[in-house]
């Protein structure tokens, strides 16, 4: 079954930005967690397989542990985004706190676009990194973080709500890896034959 965002949340946060609808037959796929070796890698050489763009949100201490990883990302096309330096949770953190994590982040990673880690933000923290970021969040995720799930599961968590404007959650990261190396071919495969086009954000 797929998670949608739950509506109050989307109540809460007005401006945060969960879908980009287009006519152009777009679906924008995004990576949360990385860069990391072990994973980005492949999930770079499998887009350009398929044509595909899509949009890293990265980890500051990943960005900082392989930059050579993070200039590929972009070199290849890509867009980047930031996902906080240290993947803290808001909720339970001050404001001032908060935004320092994701201000050390912006200082490698340098974009416009950011993603809360685990879509855990306060209003305060929302309202003040609004001055400086598009707040990306998603249509469909994949939830390829549960190890409960096989890949297949994972892909079917997507592949029934594919449509123009969807913004999709994936993870490059390890602990994610077995179930993304089995569901991303299968979405990219089903992308391609309902004739829609993976791009990147760009806001």
């Amino acid at each position: 079954m797929r998670i949608k965002p739950p509506k109050f949340i989307r109540r809460m946060f007005p401006t945060f930005i969960w879908n980009l609808p287009n006519d152009n037959n777009e679906v924008y796929l995004t990576f949360d967690d990385g860069p990391r070796p072990e994973v980005t890698p492949w999930v770079l050489d499998l887009l350009d397989k398929y044509n595909a763009k899509a949009t890293f949100f990265c980890i500051g201490k990943n960005v900082e542990l392989f930059p050579e990883l993070f200039e590929q990302i972009k070199l290849r096309g890509h867009a980047v985004g930031n996902h906080s330096y240290s993947h803290i949770k808001g909720w339970g953190c001050s404001t001032g706190d908060y935004v320092r994590d994701v201000d050390i982040a912006d200082d490698l990673i340098k974009s416009n676009l950011f993603r809360p880690p685990y879509a855990r933000i306060s209003p305060s923290q929302a309202r003040v990194l609004n001055e400086r970021f598009n707040h990306i969040m998603w249509t469909i995720i994949s939830r390829d973080y549960n190890k409960r799930l096989s890949g297949e599961k994972c892909a079917m968590n997507v592949i029934p709500y594919l449509e123009p404007g969807a913004v999709i959650a994936f993870h490059d990261s390890i602990k994610c890896s077995a179930n993304l190396f089995v569901a991303l071919p299968m979405v990219l495969e089903e992308i391609k034959r309902l004739g829609l086009h993976s791009n990147k954000i760009e806001l």
